[in-house]
């Protein structure tokens, strides 16, 4: 069955653009997106270069088969899946796992976990907070010196790993597995930034740490990292991440991200279905229900309600009023056209406002203030408690 053909789970994403900015297994979490409801939009910040034609992989992997690691920690389950594969092609795989079979396993993080498992083995640890530190702690604590260590790194290779064991007297063997790679078409990252600024996305779900930075820096370059980042305060941006880890360069630009809890596709999926189907977006009571504005609808009492870009514009400008009147002069501005004169502009607003009442089955809903504007029929706190 193809994934046009499945069924649809629910219309908790209805009226979501989401921007995965993922090269890996993008098509997986794009489906599972859809079937909620959601439009998706693929711009990769990264690619992710595989070292199986790379001699030095492969030359470490002989080394470890000659004289057996006492332990290995695998910090990425891409990356060790990678490892399993370049030894495979090299006739390698027997004798890599007949001395597996005989180490300590230890992994960063429930990825990494599973990819052990995957491959036949057992790990005997798991870093419940995927960090190098807490693994790298664990070890120091258990004692490496004299102790021959494999470390299979991430796509960036700078975990400090190698350089604390060996401080610590073990015999480090060092195994890059992957490495990052400029993303397919900087030009699509750049188009999802700047569609994210404008408030034309709804979500940017990311599943490593340097694509996330990469995703950033893009959106520096472009100067929107600051619009980006009050999307996000604000709530009408969704930025989530996968695992704490991937989640370091958003804190570190003072974005606060949705982060998943088990550090999985599924997970991630699950966490943005909650948060925009389980009432946990941004939202205003009004007197026709609960109105919550997405990059292509309302949702309006649980009803989600296609919209025009021009009428997500300017029921974005009341929304973010929240019941205050908004000009027309504001509203105006907000339309993503207008006309060249006065006149113009007020009946561009005035026919904005006209069919936005009308795609939204409550003309109330947005009311006339004579001479000042418009605004949303929002009910106090008093009448929404």
């Amino acid at each position: 069955m193809t994934s046009a053909a499945r069924p649809a789970l629910s219309a908790a994403l209805g009226g979501c653009t989401i921007v995965i900015a993922v090269d890996r297994r993008s098509n997986e979490l794009a489906t599972a997106l859809e079937r909620h409801g959601a439009s998706v939009r693929h711009a990769p910040a990264l690619t992710i270069v595989p070292h199986i034609d790379d001699e030095s992989l492969i030359e470490a992997t002989r080394e470890l088969i000659g004289t057996p690691p006492d332990i290995v920690v695998a910090t990425t389950g891409v990356g060790f899946r990678g490892w399993m594969e370049a030894a495979d092609e090299a006739g390698l795989l027997d004798d890599l796992q007949a001395v597996l079979a005989d180490a300590r396993i230890v992994a960063r993080g429930p990825k990494a976990r599973g990819a052990i498992q995957q491959a036949g083995f057992t790990a005997d640890w798991v870093a419940e907070s995927e960090t190098s530190t807490e693994l790298g702690d664990y070890l120091l604590a258990e004692g490496v010196a004299g102790r021959r260590v494999a470390v299979q790194h991430h796509g960036s290779g700078a975990d400090g790993l190698d350089a604390l064991f060996a401080d610590a007297g073990a015999d480090v063997v060092s195994l890059t597995v992957y490495r990052w790679g400029p993303p397919p078409d900087p030009a699509v990252v750049a188009r999802s930034v700047l569609a994210a600024a404008r408030g034309e996305v709804d979500a940017v779900l990311f599943t490593s740490a340097p694509g996330a930075a990469e995703w950033l820096a893009t959106a520096r370059r472009e100067t929107a990292l600051a619009a980006v980042a009050e999307k996000a305060r604000t709530g009408r941006l969704l930025l989530a991440a996968v695992g704490p880890i991937t989640a370091g360069p958003l804190f570190a630009e003072g974005i606060t991200p949705l982060i998943a809890e088990r550090g999985r596709l599924g997970s991630l999926v699950r966490a943005v279905v909650t948060h925009f189907g389980g009432g946990h977006a941004p939202a205003v009571e009004t007197a026709a229900g609960r109105l919550e504005l997405r990059s292509s609808a309302a949702v309006l009492g649980g009803r989600v309600i296609p919209l025009s870009r021009s009428s997500v514009s300017i029921l974005g400008e009341l929304f973010a009023a929240r019941g205050d009147v908004v000009s027309r002069a504001d509203l105006q501005s907000a339309l993503p056209r207008s006309g060249s004169g006065p006149g113009d502009a007020a009946h561009a607003v005035d026919v904005a406002i006209a069919r936005t009442r009308e795609a939204l089955g409550v003309p109330t809903l947005i009311r006339t203030v004579v001479k000042r504007g418009y605004r949303l029929d929002a009910l106090t706190s008093e009448e929404s408690s």
